[in-house]
């Protein structure tokens, strides 16, 4: 699911006068991308910011772990951002541009398992070029998580290549060797990427924001090579059309229809109950019952022994549920969304089924 939401502040960016400046936030599945947006919004004093966000699901989760200065957001398809609705990502953008009310800087953040080239291709490849400006792309790892092998996936490897800043996140979670291993062959995938050291996606914004890292004369220069790299078994092409008051036609082909979501086998499993779960039935089956080929998993949930909101996040085998509370008027459900490869989708939800009070 797609959402735009706006940051705003008092005064103004000096912002370079050629196009609206555009951070692309990529990343696989948990590595700390969400974390790093409600950073920036935070921080980011003095400067509207308008944030995209992407999510891979049935259900929308990131509406309520996103920090947002006004409530204005907007939702769109759901899906994949590089690929199944591309239309509605240069309509959203055109939604940011076209407010009355200018912004600074625009934040894409993608799924966890989003192909980064054809998101950067829609700033370059259709009118937008002439309106945006596009900085850098930024690609978070968790370096307790990470494994290109382990994935198998197109996306995966694509977000190192195509990272013109890497943060090695979550180093507090492993030790220093192991980063350092890591690190030498992510510069193997791009040797010439600036590679910072984060814990829970805390990065000086000058490092990261308005740095003017991307280029877009060499990213082209590499796109046929990247093709053609054996690393990958399918093409990427990105075709557009400009219609009047840019009504866009445009299409992202892998061969002749995007399917590195079929390729990567992955799948998203969303589950929604207006039953509180039992806490002790939930833990047991996060503990030792949940398939390792599930990557990623987020999600609100409703304890029978708890009034209070919590928040969950599972990456790799590790996950977190914190504490919060419930906004006025929102409804009390436990919300949760899991994504990993080849999963079984009835088996998860007949399981989170038996965790609810009186089932």
């Amino acid at each position: 699911m797609t959402q735009v939401s706006v940051n705003t502040s008092s005064s103004l960016l000096d912002a370079p006068k050629h196009g609206l400046p555009v951070t692309i936030i990529t990343g696989f599945l948990g590595s700390g991308k969400t974390t790093l947006l409600n950073h920036i919004l935070q921080n980011q004093h003095g400067i509207k910011t308008a944030v995209l966000v992407n999510e891979f699901g049935e259900i929308g989760i990131d509406n309520d772990l996103i920090i947002s200065a006004d409530e204005t957001m907007v939702e769109l398809s759901n899906g994949c951002i590089c690929c199944t609705i591309n239309n509605d990502l240069v309509d959203a953008i055109y939604n940011v541009l076209e407010r009355e009310e200018k912004v600074d800087y625009l934040v894409v953040e993608t799924t966890g398992i989003a192909d980064p080239l054809p998101v950067a291709l829609t700033f370059l490849g259709t009118e937008l070029r002439d309106l945006t400006r596009l900085d850098s792309i930024v690609t978070l790892v968790d370096c307790e998580n990470f494994s290109i092998d382990l994935f198998n996936s197109d996306a995966a490897y694509n977000q190192i290549a195509y990272g013109d800043i890497i943060l090695l996140n979550k180093i507090d979670l492993v030790d220093e060797a192991d980063v350092d291993l890591l690190e030498v062959r992510l510069r193997d995938i791009k040797a010439d990427a600036r590679i910072l050291r984060t814990t829970k996606s805390q990065v000086p914004l000058p490092l990261i924001l308005s740095v003017g890292l991307f280029e877009s004369d060499k990213y082209f220069d590499n796109i046929d090579s990247h093709d053609k790299h054996d690393h990958h078994h399918h093409e990427h092409n990105h075709h557009c059309t400009e219609d009047h008051e840019h009504d866009h036609n445009c299409q992202h082909d892998h061969h002749e229809h995007s399917n590195h979501l079929e390729n990567d086998g992955f799948i998203s499993v969303s589950f929604v109950s207006d039953k509180p779960f039992n806490i002790r039935k939930l833990q047991s089956f996060l503990d030792n019952e949940l398939s390792a080929n599930v990557f990623r998993a987020k999600g609100i949930l409703w304890f029978q022994e708890s009034p209070d909101k919590h928040i969950f996040h599972l990456s790799g085998k590790r996950f977190t549920i914190e504490d919060d509370i419930w906004k006025k008027g929102q409804k009390k459900e436990n919300k949760l969304v899991f994504i990993g490869q080849n999963i079984d989708e009835k088996t998860i939800k007949e399981k989170l089924e038996k965790c609810l009070v009186n089932n």
